[in-house]
């Protein structure tokens, strides 16, 4: 990314009151706000940034450039040890302390060192800086492939005689969208009528217009193609279903998901909320699969996406595509295999190996191949 050019060297000037140093540091708080919205970083991300540079100029007690390794180490103990704040929000207070003195380094250490005589280091380095946490483990890790198939089976055949039926079908379609796709729960709520587009590709796309992007920089918008039978749920819900909820079903701006709720001034469906969806998984799961109780969620189902993908054999590359993952690393921490996979997968690269040779029924010539592989 490009960032404009704030100070230099050349600019250092010689600061000789307590004040004109605390307005110093304010421009490098100012400035690296300034830095983060020229990258595009929203509003709301920007200003959690700040906050925790400020509430670490506070506890330090001095110059934000003194900050020293042991300080940060002092500092994230007390985060921990005295304000009682999660292991997921140290580790995030962390690397905003670690991207903020990167900025400071980068721009500002030939100032720093011409004023105060002083060379800025990075406190948070690979010793005190706590490894990425996730949270409940147990919502990350799915279910086995049959368990769901079981779930979604079950919720299928009872849909007809829910005893309402329109958010049942609802609730069924989007954790359908969250199982073979992958969508994330929001990215399922924000999608409109117009955001189905069957016309594109073999099985139609989806439109996902509210993507999560990486810290903080706005939508990161994705085309999905509506794969794993997705086109004919959605073909089912919007033939026979959608039109139920309102006379808004011709209005492509109109929620795909909506509410049973109407909207005072139009008197159409307002858009259904992520809560209301996770309720219905949840009433699902203890009906038809109790052993998870508690355990799976949306985001689980995500997980389950990936490494049904994964082990149905799509490559790594296209299955971020499909979850919209801007890093390949974080893709691989959604796929979770099956304890048998490493055998299959020597298998298959065997049997892909021999077919190279030209696979013969000559036993000894098979051998012969496969300890060429081995070796190989």
């Amino acid at each position: 990314m490009s960032l404009a050019v704030v100070r230099s060297v050349g600019t250092a000037r010689s600061l000789r009151s307590p004040h004109e140093e605390q307005d110093f540091e304010q421009e490098l708080i100012d400035q690296y706000s300034l830095a983060m919205a020229a990258a595009g970083i929203t509003d709301d991300t920007a200003a959690n940034e700040r906050g925790v540079v400020f509430e670490f100029t506070q506890f330090l007690g001095r110059p934000l450039w003194a900050a020293e390794v042991d300080d940060a180490d002092r500092y994230l103990r007390w985060l921990r040890r005295e304000r009682g704040n999660a292991k997921s929000t140290v580790a995030g207070k962390a690397g905003v302390l670690a991207r903020f003195f990167d900025f400071v380094i980068t721009r500002y250490s030939g100032d720093i060192h011409a004023l105060f005589d002083r060379v800025v280091v990075q406190p948070i380095d690979e010793f005190n800086r706590p490894a990425n946490v996730m949270t409940s483990g147990s919502t990350r890790i799915p279910p086995r492939a049959d368990e769901v198939a079981a779930l979604f089976e079950a919720w299928s055949e009872a849909l007809p005689e829910a005893r309402k039926y329109l958010p049942a079908a609802r609730d069924y379609l989007a954790a359908s969208l969250w199982r073979r796709i992958g969508l994330r729960i929001n990215e399922t709520v924000m999608l409109d009528i117009r955001d189905w587009h069957p016309e594109l590709g073999e099985h139609g796309k989806l439109h996902v217009r509210h993507g999560k992007g990486s810290r903080g920089r706005g939508p990161k918008i994705r085309i999905v193609p509506a794969i794993d039978e997705v086109d004919a749920l959605l073909e089912w819900w919007l033939t026979d279903v959608r039109h139920q909820f309102g006379d808004d079903f011709n209005d492509p701006s109109a929620p795909l998901l909506p509410s049973e709720r109407r909207d005072s001034m139009t008197g159409h469906c307002t858009r259904i909320g992520p809560e209301a969806l996770r309720a219905g998984l949840g009433d699902a799961v203890e009906v038809w699969l109790p052993d998870w109780v508690g355990r799976l969620s949306p985001h689980g189902l995500r997980h389950f996406c990936a490494s049904h993908l994964y082990e149905r054999g799509m490559n790594l590359k296209a299955i971020q595509e499909v979850m919209g993952h801007s890093w390949l690393s974080t893709t691989t921490q959604y796929i979770h295999v099956h304890d048998g996979h490493i055998e299959q997968s020597w298998a298959a690269a065997n049997s892909r190996v021999l077919s190279r040779f030209g696979a013969t029924t000559d036993s000894a010539n098979r051998d012969a191949v496969t300890d060429t592989v081995r070796e190989g």
